[in-house]
């Protein structure tokens, strides 16, 4: 069975931070994250939804690109799973954003989702393996291997059509961090995204 550690902050947003320091630089970062997010939201509401994903994924891409996103414990990794942290949740439950810690030889189970979710990768080179769903043998058929650097950026419906797994190689001399957001509420992030699949 896979194990996967999760870490919570005290309160669904980061909490208020002083005018200057490492964590005000995070909790803008963050903030301006859930605007964009927010943002996005109302967008669909008026007009396409095809613009939904473009908009998660520039958000997410402009995110990662601020160094003060995540502090140290942010960035703390488990030596039996990878560890997923949950850094801001939606009041509205739409979404929640965590970071993603995975040591080397750590991956996630083979999984389609059961809501839109997006990532970027942060620091690292993970792998994704992708999937097709087989509906006569009920699996996962792999279907192509390629590394994830720093910067990827990936968004995807709910569904069976975005089967994949992401890890981190076990020769990987050092840790990766990707930032995610999905679909759900923050209290769900470890029982409502992951479709689990054999493959």
């Amino acid at each position: 069975m896979q194990l996967e550690h999760v870490s919570r902050p005290a309160r669904p947003f980061p909490p208020a931070a002083p005018a200057s320091g490492p964590a005000s630089r995070q909790s803008a970062a963050l903030e301006q994250l859930c605007r964009e997010l927010d943002a996005a939201f109302s967008a669909a509401e008026r007009g396409p939804r095809a613009s939904f994903g473009q908009r998660v994924r520039l958000a997410l891409q402009r995110a990662i690109a601020d160094p003060g996103l995540l502090r140290p414990d942010q960035r703390a990794s488990n030596p039996q799973s990878y560890c997923r942290h949950l850094l801001a949740a939606d009041p509205l439950d739409r979404y929640a954003i965590a970071a993603l810690v995975w040591a080397p030889g750590q991956a996630s189970p083979v999984h389609g989702h059961r809501t839109w979710c997006g990532y970027a990768v942060m620091e690292g080179t993970l792998e994704e393996t992708l999937y097709r769903w087989d509906a006569l043998e009920h699996c996962a058929i792999k279907t192509r291997r390629h590394p994830r650097p720093p910067g990827a950026v990936s968004y995807v419906d709910a569904g069976r059509g975005a089967i994949h797994q992401l890890g981190l190689p076990a020769d990987a001399a050092a840790r990766a961090v990707s930032l995610h957001v999905y679909g759900v509420a923050g209290e769900q992030i470890s029982t409502h995204v992951n479709d689990l699949l054999a493959a």
